[in-house]
């Protein structure tokens, strides 16, 4: 694909995350947002209408069954995230699947298989990799400026309920391991540069009618020797988000999104680190890139697999500890 050719991407989902990868890809040059494929056909012409898209699709089948689109994101349910891959690398499409690729590392390998068999590019929605505040670190770290000692990691939310980012009942369950805990544990070993080499993790007691540890505390040691603590809960009721404290050998540094400040509250300027602010949008511009240049992107299948080596051998700490109901 040469870099004049429009692009043609169809969405699924028209959620929350759907209507930001909608957003974003409006953004981008050169990009179509082909098709959109939401969980009925009334939402999906719904969503269709609310994003300026021409076509809504009946179900993703019909998607990957048209010749004028090139590329899919993925931004569905957790359990189909695996199936609907294979799916889009199986009709010769480029994927972007959001996070968590799947729920099982023989899931996540398959997907890998099948995009290393195919050629295409298959990529992860690891945010936290194209978040400007993280990856000012990340250059720092880079250029030998700054050596990760320790990072602590606080991911909260107030779900006691079954409900979406917009506030709408959900008809899957979300997880703190298979999806807030994939940010961290792959923004950790990405920021080191180091694989993760220990990793243990308890949680607290499992919800009555949603079935999912509400609570739950992760610690990591890579091989660089930096270790990471991550704190995650669906019973916060207070500031809601995934706050990140970064402590170093020449600083430390506190990230909220995509707002950096320093251990002494500082702001630190991160506008001239990407074309946008907007982490959604650059992982989509990542995407994009990819497929035009016909290289592996940022964030691809294969680079973010260690991750859910790591995340499968906690649940298996987890499934091995007493159960409190």
């Amino acid at each position: 694909m040469t870099k004049q050719q429009t692009l043609r991407i169809a969405l699924a989902g028209g959620g929350a995350f759907g209507a930001k990868h909608a957003a974003a890809l409006r953004r981008i040059e050169g990009v179509e947002l082909a098709a959109v494929v939401s969980s009925s056909p009334e939402s999906g012409r719904r969503f269709a209408a609310e994003q300026g898209v021409a076509r809504a699709a009946a179900d993703l089948d019909e998607v990957l069954a048209m010749d004028d689109v090139d590329a899919v994101v993925l931004a569905t349910p957790t359990p189909m995230h695996a199936a609907q891959t294979l799916a889009c690398l199986a009709a010769g499409k480029h994927v972007q699947v959001e996070i968590p690729v799947a729920a099982s590392l023989p899931d996540a390998e398959a997907c890998v298989a099948a995009a290393e068999s195919t050629g295409l590019v298959a990529m992860a929605g690891h945010t936290r990799r194209f978040n400007p505040s993280h990856q000012w670190i990340n250059r720092r770290v880079r250029a030998g400026e700054f050596a990760l000692q320790q990072l602590d990691v606080q991911t909260y939310f107030f779900r006691r309920s079954n409900l979406n980012a917009l506030g709408r009942q959900r008809s899957w369950t979300d997880h703190l391991l298979w999806h807030h805990a994939a940010h961290t544990v792959d923004l950790f070993a990405h920021q080191t540069g180091s694989p993760i080499v220990q990793a243990n993790a308890v949680q607290g007691p499992v919800h009555p009618e949603l079935g999912i540890a509400m609570d739950m505390s992760i610690q990591l040691k890579a091989a660089s020797g930096a270790i990471c603590t991550l704190s995650l809960s669906f019973n916060n009721n207070g500031p809601l988000g995934t706050f990140f404290r970064y402590i170093g050998d020449t600083g430390t540094y506190l990230a909220r999104y995509d707002d950096l400040v320093t251990g002494e509250d500082e702001p630190i300027d991160v506008s001239g680190i990407d074309v946008s602010l907007d982490g959604i949008e650059l992982q989509d511009r990542e995407f994009v890139a990819a497929i035009r240049e016909g290289r592996e992107p940022n964030a691809s299948l294969a680079q973010v697999l260690p991750c859910y080596r790591t995340l499968a051998g906690l649940e298996q700490q987890l499934a091995a500890a007493p159960v409190i109901a």
